[in-house]
């Protein structure tokens, strides 16, 4: 857990009420009657996202793309490898030899030993040792396995370069010392978030808030079918008065139920583009950046491994306690980002194939989703918007 210094009534006015919708974060908020974006009492309330856990064919590749995205190697055997940032922390990715690449699951951080062992009491499942640690894994509603662990201990941290200091409008503080910033890899500090595209939005996001206690930053409805309730939800951990980051998962309604995204922690925009020039040097493909998105802020860049899974770097992301309530914005493609090149096709998921088809003609025909064509047809308005 980062441990930030904040200053005093940051984020509040009055008598110490967050003022939510008036330029803080969002320029909506709830309709009456409309969802909280948080449980009352949530079985546990999970403090950071651990790692993301892969499956790949060629460990060898894996590792080449991880170190020139810059990731440092943790561990590596013939059959895995453990990726991880600068920061004291865990290993952020953990990448396991396999026949197809695909993503398993991932796994979130307990506070403590005695909430994993809540968590299992409550879902009827078996706490299992992992490490010097205790782990419980449950599917979510959506089919993930997701893994809650506590007790295990973090490497130190390793040298990385400072932020740059930047000279800004009237607040100069760089003088007599030229800026050169290193065309190389980035380093990445630590793992942010992780998005999910579930044809069970509903049910996943009330799991995911009574679970595991994540409370939502902003919530995205389709325009002509606000009635029917949110479509995304960006979700941060609970950690009371220490700020978070604005989320930790995010998840989307979509007709296919999958890995989108994760996102890694870069320490300023040089690193993000100067890393960004690297991957291309490299002869890796941009899907979509550099720009600044508007749900959580950062300045984002999105690229693709040699296993087509998307992957971010990121810098400057907003940070909330846990006073904010949930703020509300229209899905749209245009509404994804506050500057940037236009959104891309690729990084929508919205480019035609026969996979595309399959996936449409499946959820369509699955009555227990929460997709019908009213849906299809709201999600591909706001996709081109």
């Amino acid at each position: 857990m980062i441990e930030i210094n904040v200053p005093a009534g940051a984020g509040q006015t009055g008598a110490g009420q967050a003022d939510v919708h008036h330029g803080l974060h969002s320029e909506l908020g709830a309709l009456r009657g409309e969802h909280p974006g948080r449980a009352r009492n949530p079985v546990i309330k999970v403090v950071g996202l651990g790692w993301l856990e892969f499956v790949k064919p060629d460990l060898d590749r894996a590792e080449r793309f991880a170190r020139d995205f810059g990731f440092a190697v943790h561990e590596r055997t013939p059959d895995r490898l453990a990726l991880r940032g600068t920061f004291s922390a865990l290993p952020c990715l953990v990448v396991r030899r396999g026949r197809t690449a695909r993503f398993v699951g991932p796994t979130f951080l307990a506070e403590s030993v005695a909430d994993v062992r809540r968590l299992a009491r409550w879902a009827g499942a078996n706490v299992l040792p992992l490490g010097g640690g205790q782990a419980v894994r449950l599917p979510d509603p959506s089919g993930f396995p997701v893994r809650v662990v506590a007790g295990l201990e973090e490497p130190a941290a390793l040298p990385e370069r400072d932020p740059l200091e930047l000279n800004c409008g009237t607040r100069p503080v760089r003088f007599n010392t030229p800026q050169r910033p290193p065309r190389a890899a980035a380093q990445v500090q630590r793992l942010g978030h992780v998005v999910l595209e579930t044809t069970r939005f509903r049910r996943a996001l009330s799991w995911y808030l009574e679970a595991l206690g994540l409370i939502v930053s902003d919530f995205l409805y389709l325009d002509d079918l606000r009635d029917r309730g949110p479509t995304m939800a960006f979700m941060r951990c609970d950690l009371g008065s220490i700020p978070a980051d604005h989320h930790t998962l995010a998840m989307h309604l979509g007709p296919r139920t999958g890995y989108v995204h994760s996102a890694y922690q870069v320490t300023d925009l040089d690193a993000v583009a100067a890393g960004g020039q690297y991957l291309t040097e490299q002869g890796y493909r941009r899907v979509w950046g550099v720009g600044r998105h508007i749900q959580g802020s950062q300045i984002f860049d999105y690229w693709r491994d040699p296993d087509r899974m998307m992957v971010e770097h990121y810098a400057d992301g907003d940070l909330f306690d846990s006073s904010l309530e949930p703020g509300w914005a229209p899905m749209s493609a245009s509404g994804l980002a506050q500057w940037g090149p236009p959104v891309s096709r690729d990084f929508l998921g919205s480019t035609p194939g026969p996979g595309m088809v399959a996936a449409l003609l499946k959820a369509l025909g699955d009555k227990t989703n929460e997709i019908d064509k009213d849906t299809l047809k709201a999600l591909a308005k706001a996709m081109a918007a």
